[in-house]
C-alpha cells in the first residue's frame, strides 16, 4: 500500500496507526522532487525493510523520524542511539533503512521529511505482528475410567488471534473443543477447551492441539499430551511350567495391570499357609524342592485406590514316574482319538457303497423278473398253439 505525499507549508502532525512498518519518507520541491514509499508488515522479532525512492533530489535536508517524532536520521547522520535501526543505503534515487529485532512498540507511522523553502514529508506504517509460543496443555482433573477428561490449550499472546485446534491419536481424529479469546492491548490471549469421555483404553494415547497463524506461512505449533487414565487393577498369574513333579521349584508371577500400579502385593494359599521355604519378591512368588505338602491354591491379590483384583493357582505336585505317565499318556490318547475318527469315517464310507450297491441290485432284478415274465407268457402261447393266443387276445378285448 502506498502512502500520499503532502505539498504545502507547515508542518502535519503525526499520523497514528495501530500497525505499520518503518518507511523513510523524502520530500523534494514542490515541482521537482517526489518520493514513492510502502507500508511493511514484519513479525515480532523479524527484520524489516523501509524504502524511499527519491526523484530529482537535489540535496535538500531529509530528517527521518520514528513515530514518536524522534529523529533517527538527520542527512544520513544517526541521531538516535537506538543501534537496531541502520541506514543502510542514502543515494540520489534511494534511501533505505534496516530496523532489527522488531518490537511491538516499534510499530506506527515513520516520517521521512525534506526541508526547503516549504516542508514536505510522507508517512510510512509498520505493522508488527505476534506468532504464538507452542500451546500450553494442561488437565483440570486426574483422568479416571469411565470419566470425563478436561483439557484446557492456551496460547497467551499473539497476534493477530491464533486459530486452535484437537486431534487424538495418530489418525488426526479431530475433536471439537470450546475457543474463547481476550484481549490484552493489543495482543490476544486465546484458550479452547474439549471434554471427552475416558476409558482405562485410552491410557497412554495422545492429544495433540495444534495453533495456526499468519506468520507461521502454513506451519503448525503443536503440543501433545499423553493421557494418564487411572483403573482399577487385574491381576493373572503365570507359572513357570505346566506340570511339576517333586523335586522341581515352582516360579507364579503375577501379571498385574493397573493405574496408579499397586505396591501391595499379597501371596497367600487357601485354608493354610504359605510354605517355609516359599520366597515372595512382588509379584513373584518362589518355592524350592517341591513336594505332595505343598499342593493346594494360591492366591495374588492386589489393590489400588480404586479397586481389588486377584487371581489363583492349583498346584497339583506328582512324582516322578507319575508324571512321565502322564506326558507320555498325552499323545497316545491323541492319536488314539485320531484313529478312531478315521476308522469310523471309513466305516460310514462302506455302509453307504453298499446301501448305493444293494439298490442297484434290487433294480436289476426287478427289471430281470419283469422280462421273465413276459418271456413265460411268449414261451406259453407257443406251446399251446394258435388257441392259447386267441384266448388271450379275448381276455385283452
Amino acid at each position: 500500500m502506498r502512502s500520499a505525499g503532502s505539498g504545502g507549508g507547515g508542518r502535519h502532525s503525526p499520523l497514528v496507526a495501530a500497525a505499520g512498518i518503518l518507511l523513510l519518507c523524502v520530500a523534494g520541491r514542490a515541482r521537482a522532487q517526489e518520493v514513492q514509499a510502502e507500508n511493511v508488515t514484519v513479525a515480532e522479532g523479524g527484520q524489516a525493510e523501509i524504502n524511499c525512492k527519491l526523484h530529482q533530489y537535489d540535496g535538500s535536508i531529509v530528517v527521518i523520524q520514528n513515530p514518536s517524532r524522534q529523529t533517527l536520521f538527520f542527512n544520513g547522520t544517526r541521531a538516535l542511539k537506538d543501534e537496531r535501526f541502520q541506514l543502510v543505503e542514502f543515494t540520489q534515487k534511494q534511501v533505505r533503512i534496516v530496523l532489527s529485532n522488531a518490537r511491538l512498540e516499534d510499530e506506527g507511522g515513520y516520517f521521512c521529511q525534506l526541508y526547503t523553502e516549504d516542508t514536505h514529508h510522507q508517512i510510512a506504517i509498520l505493522t508488527v505482528l505476534v506468532p504464538p509460543d507452542n500451546p500450553l496443555v494442561e488437565i483440570k482433573e486426574q483422568a479416571v475410567e469411565g470419566g470425563e477428561v478436561e483439557l484446557t490449550c492456551s496460547v497467551p499472546r499473539s497476534r493477530p488471534a491464533a486459530t486452535l485446534r484437537w486431534y487424538r491419536d495418530r489418525d488426526r481424529k479431530e475433536l471439537k473443543g470450546i475457543g474463547s479469546k481476550q484481549e490484552n492491548g493489543k495482543v490476544f490471549s486465546i484458550t479452547n477447551v474439549v471434554r471427552f469421555r475416558v476409558e482405562r483404553r485410552d491410557h497412554g494415547s495422545v492429544v495433540t492441539c495444534e495453533a495456526t497463524h499468519p506468520t507461521l506461512r502454513g506451519q503448525r505449533k503443536e503440543t501433545q499430551y499423553v493421557l494418564d487414565v487411572q483403573f482399577a487393577p487385574t491381576a493373572r498369574i503365570h507359572p513357570s511350567q505346566g506340570v511339576m513333579r517333586e523335586g522341581d521349584t515352582l516360579v507364579l508371577t503375577c501379571d498385574i495391570k493397573g493405574n496408579p500400579r499397586p505396591t501391595d502385593i499379597k501371596w497367600s494359599r487357601a485354608n493354610d499357609s504359605l510354605p517355609e521355604r516359599a520366597l515372595t519378591e512382588g509379584e513373584v512368588l518362589t518355592i524350592p524342592s517341591l513336594s505332595m505338602l505343598d499342593n493346594g491354591t494360591y492366591l495374588c491379590q492386589v489393590a489400588n485406590k480404586h479397586g481389588r483384583s486377584s487371581d489363583q493357582y492349583v498346584l497339583v505336585v506328582y512324582d516322578p514316574g507319575a508324571i512321565v505317565e502322564a506326558q507320555t499318556s498325552v499323545p497316545y490318547a491323541i492319536v488314539g482319538g485320531i484313529l478312531a475318527l478315521l476308522v469310523f469315517l471309513v466305516i460310514c464310507v462302506l455302509i453307504v457303497m453298499v446301501w448305493c450297491s444293494i439298490r442297484q441290485k434290487g433294480s436289476y432284478l426287478t427289471h430281470e423278473a419283469s422280462g421273465l415274465d413276459e418271456h413265460g407268457e411268449a414261451r406259453e402261447a407257443f406251446l399251446n398253439g394258435g388257441d392259447g393266443h386267441k384266448r388271450k387276445e379275448e381276455f385283452f378285448i
